[in-house]
C-alpha cells in the first residue's frame, strides 16, 4: 500500500512540474512576441520609437524624437541632370526615378505627428548650394537656376517634411548650368557635409507649437563622443548628438533664427562650403 502512495506522489510530481514548465514557457513567448512586434502597413515600417530627453534654455525646448513611420526600402535615383554634366536652357529638367515609396500620398503616421503636414504629400526636397528647398510631388520637373557650377542634394521626403536618413535614399552632384567653368566650385563630395531642411517659411495657428528641426547628413554620423551638430536657437545654443528630427517649443511669435553648425569633437567647425547656415522663420497668430 505503500508503494502505491508513493508512486501516485511520484507521477503527480512529475506532472504538476510538466504543467508549470509549459505555462512558463507559453508565458515566456507570449512575452517575447509583445516586445518585439512591429506594426507593418503597405507604406513602411512603424517603429515604438521615443521622444528624447528635453533640453531647455530661453524658454525653448528641444528634444528629439524617433517614432516615425521608416521607409528602409526607399530609393532615389537621379538620372539627369547627370553628375558634372552641362546644362543648357533657361530652366534645369530633373529626372528622378523613385523605388519602394510613393510620392503626392499622405504618409500614414501623419495624424500622429503635431507639426507642419504637406496637404500634398510625400516629396522630394530638392536643395541647390545648401539654399532653401524646393519640394517635388512628381519625380519629373524645371527649375529655374542661375548660370554656374552649383550643388545639388535631393533627397525623399514624408508629408510631414521628414527627411529619409539612409544611403539610396539621397542624391548629391555637382552640375554645369550655362557656360560654367568646369570644378569651379571645387566642392568634395567625399567630405563631411550639412545641409539645412526645417524649418522654412513661415508658420501659422496650430503649427507654431512644435516646429520640426531636420537637417541631412553626408559622409559623418553623430555621437556624444563625436561629431554633433551646434543650433543656436534665438541665441540659445543645443548640442545635437543624433541624427534625428528634433521639435522645438515655445518659439515666440515673429521672427525667429536658426543657425546650424557641423562641429567636431572639440567643437570645432568642421570645414565645408554649408556646414555652417543660418536661417530666419516667422510664427503668426493666424
Amino acid at each position: 500500500m505503500k508503494k502505491k502512495n508513493l508512486s501516485f506522489l511520484a507521477v503527480s510530481a512529475m506532472l504538476l512540474a510538466a504543467a508549470c514548465s509549459e505555462s512558463s514557457t507559453t508565458k515566456t513567448t507570449e512575452t517575447s512576441t509583445e516586445d518585439h512586434t512591429v506594426a507593418h502597413d503597405t507604406a513602411g515600417v512603424q517603429h515604438n520609437g521615443a521622444m528624447g530627453t528635453p533640453m531647455e534654455k530661453g524658454g525653448l525646448k528641444v528634444y528629439s524624437y524617433s517614432n516615425s513611420v521608416d521607409f528602409p526600402d526607399a530609393k532615389l535615383t537621379l538620372g539627369k541632370p547627370e553628375k558634372n554634366g552641362k546644362v543648357t536652357g533657361d530652366s534645369t529638367a530633373f529626372e528622378y526615378t523613385v523605388a519602394n515609396y510613393q510620392l503626392s500620398q499622405q504618409t500614414t503616421d501623419a495624424g500622429n505627428h503635431e507639426h507642419a503636414n504637406s496637404k500634398e504629400g510625400q516629396h522630394i526636397h530638392n536643395i541647390v548650394d545648401n539654399e532653401p528647398y524646393t519640394a517635388h510631388y512628381k519625380p519629373t520637373f524645371n527649375k529655374a537656376i542661375k548660370p554656374g557650377q552649383h550643388v545639388v542634394l535631393s533627397f525623399l521626403s514624408r508629408s510631414y517634411h521628414e527627411s529619409i536618413k539612409h544611403q539610396g535614399a539621397y542624391d548629391l552632384r555637382v552640375i554645369n548650368v550655362g557656360n560654367a567653368a568646369p570644378n569651379a566650385t571645387k566642392f568634395d563630395e567625399s567630405a563631411q557635409h550639412l545641409f539645412y531642411s526645417r524649418p522654412k517659411g513661415e508658420y501659422k495657428g496650430p503649427d507654431t507649437k512644435k516646429v520640426m528641426l531636420d537637417f541631412y547628413l553626408v559622409n559623418t554620423t553623430l555621437n556624444k563622443e563625436g561629431n554633433k551638430v551646434r543650433a543656436t536657437i534665438n541665441g540659445n545654443e543645443f548640442i545635437l548628438d543624433q541624427w534625428l528630427p528634433y521639435l522645438v517649443e515655445g518659439l515666440p511669435m515673429g521672427e525667429n533664427t536658426f543657425k546650424l553648425e557641423l562641429i567636431n569633437s572639440q567643437g570645432q567647425v568642421i570645414p565645408g562650403p554649408y556646414n555652417t547656415v543660418e536661417r530666419k522663420i516667422t510664427l503668426k497668430e493666424s
